[in-house]
């Protein structure tokens, strides 16, 4: 990565005093250091010196680009549902009309086929009224839905209802479409800010720290997972089977088994393993129920997927679509200790639809709160074709080709965090059949 690639696209002088009446302003050169660890304080100089790259830091700027009066905002939420979606509607309007004083805020229903004409649908105008508990509820009451709609088409409704910023919430796919829609706004010369707020429960967006949704997600997956090891200690040679989401990344299946002290293997799409062999994960899970008489297994959707054949079918956001991995294991499992003579009571979980639709827990909740607040500074500084996220706790403002250019995955040969896992799991670092 170059120091160019954090640059984030904006419209120009900002000229009108900021209304929102805040004390403390973000300095509008204000950074944020992207490499925090060095092998030594010389090679900390060397590389600030030399190469340094920094994201922007978000928050309110003193002066900002749009005339909050003349603005029209609008809302979109796209993709798979996630816990903390209405949270952040609600903080977007409650900042909008409080503190920039905006007149009037749309929100488009059902995703981005929302913005297009021929659908039938209508945006619904937002108010504080209409926002003030939306929290307590899971899902969006914007709706959503998958899947490509005309961009030209979209940019024509953004033009019609007179909006001058987008909020678009959602995971890679919904940034991927923003930033079509940016492009054919700025062919356009249009002066419209493009904003994505990242939510995914994957927590698999680039460069960005964490993301709205995760941790609800994978705390309401603790409660699967602890069901799955009272049944396991119930029966003799219990097996206890919970496969959780996590198509490419396995953040989700690491933090609820760190979180649930009861797990004893993970499975997950960046971590290869074979089934059958010396060293392989079947028998280390026999050497497992020979020991201690049961164990807990969790299995993320995107793991194994080596054992399927590769139909080349995608779903309707255009993502590859996965072989069932949980069915898979449970029947594995079940064949292999059949021929070894020796019998398991295997109970499989799939909670994967519940740990999405709930409403979001306490952290996530503020989390949501400052996202949507750093996402209408960003707008109203003229900032656009951006992310607002997180790095090294701090909130930052990044360019949307930045987050989408690939996709964040846990690294176990570098990972803190896998290295924790395997303590608290004790399994092997790698279940690979012996050649």
């Amino acid at each position: 990565m170059d120091h160019q690639d954090t640059v984030v696209e904006n419209f120009g002088t900002c000229q009108f005093e900021n209304p929102a009446g805040y004390e403390n302003w973000t300095e509008e050169n204000s950074v944020v250091l992207f490499q925090t660890i060095f092998s030594g304080s010389q090679d900390a100089l060397a590389t600030i010196q030399k190469n340094p790259i920094f994201f922007e830091q978000a928050g309110p700027r003193q002066n900002i680009y749009f005339n909050p009066a003349d603005v029209t905002a609008g809302i979109v939420t796209c993709g798979g549902l996630c816990p903390g979606i209405n949270d952040v509607i609600r903080a977007l309007v409650m900042e909008l009309h409080y503190r920039y004083k905006v007149p009037r805020i749309l929100g488009f229903p059902f995703g981005y086929e929302g913005l297009v004409k021929k659908s039938g649908h209508r945006p619904i105008e937002l108010t504080p009224d209409k926002v003030a508990h939306i929290m307590n509820f899971g899902g969006s009451i914007l709706g959503s839905s998958r899947g490509n709609q005309a961009i030209n088409d979209m940019v024509d409704t953004l033009c019609l209802y007179g909006v001058k910023m987008l909020f678009c919430i959602g995971g890679d796919g919904t940034l991927r479409g923003a930033q079509a829609i940016h492009e054919e706004v700025k062919r356009r010369k249009e002066d419209i800010a493009i904003v994505g707020i990242p939510k995914t429960i994957d927590n698999d967006i680039n460069y960005v720290q964490k993301t709205f949704g995760f941790s609800t997600a994978f705390s309401k997956a603790v409660e699967a997972v602890n069901c799955a090891h009272e049944e396991a200690k119930g029966a003799p040679n219990g097996i206890g089977l919970v496969k959780l989401m996590g198509r490419h990344s396995g953040f989700i299946a690491v933090n609820a088994a760190l979180a649930s002290k009861n797990v004893n293997f993970v499975l997950i799409p960046e971590s290869d393993f074979d089934l059958e062999g010396k060293g392989a994960f079947l028998e280390v899970l026999k050497d497992r129920i020979k020991k201690r008489g049961h164990s807990v297994i969790i299995v993320a959707e995107g793991a194994g997927q080596k054992y399927f054949e590769d139909k080349g079918e995608k779903d309707q956001s255009g993502n590859k679509r996965l072989a069932d991995i949980g069915i898979f294991m449970k029947d594995r499992i079940s064949e292999y200790f059949k021929k070894e003579n020796l019998n398991i009571n295997l109970k499989y979980i799939d909670p994967s639809y519940i740990i999405r639709s709930v409403p979001a827990n306490a952290e996530d909740s503020v989390f949501c709160g400052f996202l949507a607040q750093n996402a209408v500074h960003a707008a109203f500084a003229g900032r656009t074709s951006c992310v607002v996220g997180i790095w090294n706790n701090v909130f930052t403002v990044m360019p949307i080709q930045l987050a989408i250019a690939e996709r964040k995955v846990l690294k176990p040969e570098r990972s803190t965090l896998w290295r924790a896992l395997l303590a608290s799991t004790g399994q092997p670092n790698r279940m690979i059949a012996e050649s």
